[in-house]
């Protein structure tokens, strides 16, 4: 019988294998529609049984419950599931059709990391490593700035960190393939000498640990790197350098394309080394940092050139 739950398995399986998104989407789509179905008792057993309203119900929940950027995202998860429910003729019409839905997102804008924090933050790295006294200290620290620099330099996001092959990584001509969001690939180029040739030391120090594994961030026991790791340890070097600020590994993101916008890099190669679908998405970063504004104002506001 087509029961929801039983839909709903056939759907993931169909995300998995035809659409190729990621475990972590996977979980969070499994998330999702099993709350939306727990939402209504057992004589909603059905896809035809829910109806428009009840749809509408289960929306004012999520309003009511759960952040706006939250919110909404649970409910794309339902309305792809719908349109998945209506493409397969398990439901004649689908009632998103007839439902308006809007959620209205503060905007936030994305979080950054100052220049110099980051300067003093990889300072400390390279510090630590030349004063480690163990050749498994070195490898490790070694592992850590390896990280921390492919962050900054590329924009990658963290998941596109760990899951990167060594088949992927190109020292030779400083490239690196990315795939990124729905298996979507883009190719970024390494720009920083310095960069090139530590990530060239690291490949050479865990040539082992890569072959066997087959992943370019790996452990000193061949297993990937995990973003829990990766996490772990930008904070354990903040606090060695006694940094307040919270830094997350998706700051780095924000760091390299709000710097590049600031130095008036075009946006829609920003978009392209970000590997944003669309350019809506990287928009975000046109909101004009404080420390621009303060730069733009003070050379160029026509007050600066009263006589008076």
């Amino acid at each position: 019988m087509n029961t929801l739950f039983a839909i709903t398995e056939n759907y993931l399986d169909y995300c998995k294998t035809q659409k190729r998104l990621d475990p972590k989407t996977l979980k969070a789509y499994r998330t999702d529609l099993c709350q939306f179905i727990s939402f209504f008792d057992n004589s909603y057993i059905y896809a035809t049984s829910i109806s428009i309203s009840d749809i509408e119900k289960y929306i004012s929940y999520l309003h009511q419950n759960f952040k706006p950027k939250t919110a909404k995202r649970k409910l794309a998860s339902i309305k792809s599931f719908y349109h998945f429910l209506e493409y397969k003729d398990f439901i004649e019409q689908n009632p998103f059709n007839k439902i308006k839905t809007k959620f209205r997102e503060p905007v936030i804008l994305p979080k950054t990391i100052p220049l110099y924090i980051i300067e003093t933050l990889l300072a400390t790295m390279y510090n630590e490593f030349s004063l480690a006294h163990t050749p498994y200290r070195k490898k490790r620290i070694l592992l850590d700035i390896a990280i921390c620099e492919t962050l900054f330099s590329t924009g990658m996001r963290i998941s596109e960190l760990c899951n990167l092959k060594s088949t992927d990584v190109e020292l030779h001509d400083a490239t690196i393939r990315i795939f990124g969001k729905g298996s979507k690939e883009r190719i970024i180029q390494l720009g920083n000498k310095d960069v090139i040739m530590l990530l060239e030391k690291y490949e050479n120090e865990y040539k082992t640990e890569i072959s066997k594994s087959g992943y370019f961030f790996v452990n000193s026991n061949a297993t990937p790197i995990s973003d829990q790791a990766i996490r772990r340890m930008i904070k354990k070097y903040c606090s060695l350098a006694t940094i307040d600020l919270h830094i997350t590994p998706h700051m780095f993101r924000h760091t390299f394309a709000t710097s590049l916008l600031e130095a008036d890099v075009d946006i829609r190669y920003i978009q392209e080394m970000l590997g944003h679908s669309s350019i809506t998405v990287t928009e975000i970063y046109t909101h004009v940092a404080l420390s621009k504004q303060r730069d733009i104002l003070t050379a160029k506001h026509p007050r600066q050139n009263f006589k008076i």
